[in-house]
C-alpha cells in the first residue's frame, strides 16, 4: 500500500509541477511579486498532495526565532522538499541555488524573475563575491536569504562538509544567521521513489548573533544544525 501511495503522489506531484509551470507563463511579463505568489501556490499545493496522497504532514517549530523582515537563514538540506518549502514558509525568499538550475526550462526563467541568487560553484572566489553581492541586495529589498550550508542534499545520518558560503555571508554582511534543522530526508528521501508517512519538521533555531570569528561561527553553525537534526531524527 505504501508503494502505491508513493507512486500516486509522485505522479500527482509531477503533474502539479508541470501544470503550475505552464499556468505561470503569463506571469513572466507581470510584476515580480506575481511570480512569487505563483511559487507560493506551487509549494502549498505540494504540501496538500503530500498530506492527502503520501500521508506526510508538515510541522514548523521555532517561529519565535525567525526575525520579522529580512533575515539570513542557513537550512539543513536533506530532500527536494527543502527547495520548495521556503517559498511557502517565508514571505519573499531569495534562495541561493546552483547556477546550472537556471538552464531548466521555465524554472530558470522564474528563478531569474524572482531574483534568486545563482552561484557558479566552479568560479572559486568570484562565486563567493557574487553570493555576497546577491544576498546584500536581497536583504536591502527586505527579503529572506536562504542558503543550504552544505551546498547539496545530504541524506540523514551521512556526514558532509559545510561549504564556506554561509560563513562568507555572516562575516561580510554582519547579519545574524538563523540555523534550521529538519528531518525531511526521512520522509522524502533524496534520489528515491519512496515516500514515508509521518511528519516533516522544519525547526528554526536561535539566531547566531554577528561578531564571531569566521571559524568559530562555522563550527557553531555546524554544531547546532547537526545536533538539531539528530534530535528530530529520533521523533
Amino acid at each position: 500500500m505504501q508503494t502505491i501511495r508513493a507512486a500516486v503522489f509522485q505522479a500527482a506531484f509531477y503533474i502539479w509541477a508541470a501544470g503550475i509551470a505552464v499556468l505561470m507563463i503569463p506571469t513572466i511579463v507581470l510584476p515580480r511579486k506575481t511570480v512569487v505568489f505563483g511559487q507560493r501556490v506551487y509549494a502549498l499545493g505540494t504540501f496538500f498532495l503530500m498530506r492527502v496522497l503520501a500521508g506526510i504532514r508538515l510541522e514548523v517549530r521555532g517561529l519565535e526565532h525567525l526575525p520579522p523582515g529580512p533575515s539570513v537563514i542557513a537550512a539543513k538540506h536533506q530532500s527536494a522538499f527543502d527547495t520548495l518549502a521556503y517559498h511557502a514558509l517565508l514571505p519573499d525568499v531569495a534562495m541561493v541555488m546552483k547556477r546550472e538550475l537556471l538552464f531548466i526550462p521555465l524554472f530558470g526563467i522564474y528563478a531569474l524573475k524572482t531574483k534568486m541568487i545563482p552561484v557558479d560553484r566552479s568560479a572559486g572566489p568570484s562565486a563567493l563575491r557574487g553570493l555576497v553581492k546577491g544576498a546584500r541586495q536581497a536583504l536591502a529589498d527586505g527579503r529572506q536569504v536562504v542558503i543550504f550550508p552544505q551546498g547539496t542534499r545530504v541524506a540523514p545520518g551521512v556526514a558532509a562538509p559545510y561549504q564556506p558560503g554561509t560563513a562568507a555571508l555572516y562575516t561580510q554582511l554582519g547579519w545574524p544567521v538563523v540555523p534550521v534543522a529538519t528531518n525531511s530526508g526521512e520522509h522524502w528521501p533524496r534520489r528515491s521513489f519512496a515516500k514515508h508517512p509521518g511528519t516533516i519538521v522544519v525547526e528554526y533555531l536561535p539566531p547566531i548573533p554577528p561578531g564571531m570569528p569566521r571559524r568559530a561561527f562555522a563550527a557553531e553553525l555546524e554544531r547546532v544544525i547537526e545536533e538539531g537534526t539528530r534530535r528530530l531524527s529520533r521523533l
